[in-house]
């Protein structure tokens, strides 16, 4: 995926992730390119400690920043630290621990309190592990929960994005033996109508075409194997249709991805987690990428987790944190253009018609 470049971008946050996880080495590798700062101004919430900490594990002296406490001193084309913390920490990379929990909520705590100062215009996280970073001020299943529940967002909608497809998700991190009983129209509606608006919106589709997964095998074969499809998935879709959104389906997942014939959508909406991802990340081109859809600002993630297997080991791989980077400022950017070019659009038509 590819933004278009700008000097000096938008400014971007950056949360640092589960300091013992890959996250730190990532996000460092990611900005040792001076190239990607054509795209964006990034602010790391971290710690100058915590960032040299990796940058000498990594060996690499391509990494330069600028440290910040407050916003006045921000420069536009260079990478900022902010500094969330000043304690000595002791750093113990590819250790599930309290202390990697802990500092992953603080850096995210800061960068979403400047989002609310609109200080920065977009984040992009890097992993948090879902076990240890809960406690008083972070009680969630993952990132987009508690974002939705920290700006007050109705719906959000779990969307991965890759250059061949988008998958979003009716449910996220839900038991399976849980899922039936929360596949209703009402949050099918709920999930397409804000799957529709980001299409449209954040991703330039005039038009978009959704395809919708049944929950059971074969889409339930007719009621012979469940009987959702026909119950609450077909009801959606005839529902969603009325509103103008064009939707088909339920498609049988299998066949779906074997066949190719997500191709032929903009989008697909799965019945639940793993139903979505595992064909998304076997089939995606290039690396994916997590977007939050419905929030008020733009949130992008890598498509994989903390990998304490390799941390501090000079071998994660940062693809996917750069894509999210850059998908986070061509977001940023088509969001931009769409204000812009629907505020007036009598007058922008007829201006047309001039030229």
């Amino acid at each position: 995926m590819t933004a278009a470049a700008s000097s000096p971008g938008p400014v971007i946050g950056i949360s640092i992730g589960d300091i013992n996880g890959i996250g730190p080495e990532i996000v460092i590798r990611t900005f040792s390119d001076n190239r990607i700062l054509n795209y964006c101004t990034p602010v790391i919430f971290a710690s100058n400690k915590t960032i040299n900490f990796y940058r000498k594990l990594l060996d690499d002296n391509s990494f330069n920043y600028q440290s910040l406490k407050d916003f006045q001193r921000l420069r536009p084309g260079q990478v900022n630290i902010f500094n969330c913390w000043e304690e000595e920490v002791v750093i113990t990379p590819g250790q599930l621990n309290d202390t990697g929990g802990k500092y992953a909520a603080r850096s995210l705590a800061v960068a979403v309190q400047c989002l609310k100062d609109g200080q920065i215009e977009g984040l992009v996280t890097a992993p948090i592990h879902k076990k240890n970073i809960q406690g008083n001020d972070f009680h969630f299943t993952g990132h987009t929960p508690y974002l939705q529940q920290s700006f007050g967002a109705r719906e959000v909608v779990m969307l991965m994005v890759a250059e061949n497809m988008r998958v979003a998700l009716v449910t996220e991190h839900v038991p399976v033996a849980e899922v039936s009983r929360h596949i209703t129209q009402e949050s099918i509606l709920s999930k397409l109508a804000v799957l529709q608006d980001s299409l449209v919106r954040d991703f330039g589709i005039g038009q978009p075409r959704i395809a919708l997964l049944g929950l059971n095998p074969h889409a339930g074969d007719e009621g012979l194997v469940g009987t959702e499809e026909q119950q609450v998935i077909l009801p959606a879709i005839g529902q969603a249709k009325n509103q103008g959104i064009l939707c088909f389906g339920p498609y049988s997942a299998d066949a779906f991805f074997a066949r190719e014939t997500y191709r032929h959508f903009d989008a697909v909406l799965a019945m639940y987690h793993d139903q979505g991802l595992i064909p998304f990340k076997s089939l995606a081109v290039g690396e994916g990428v997590n977007y939050s859809a419905g929030l008020p600002f733009v949130r992008t993630s890598p498509d994989h987790g903390t990998a304490f297997d390799i941390a501090g080991k000079n071998v994660a791989d940062a693809a996917s944190f750069r894509e999210a980077v850059f998908t986070c400022a061509e977001i940023l950017r088509r969001r931009h253009d769409f204000s812009e070019y629907t505020r007036n659009p009598l007058k922008k038509r007829a201006l047309a018609e001039e030229g």
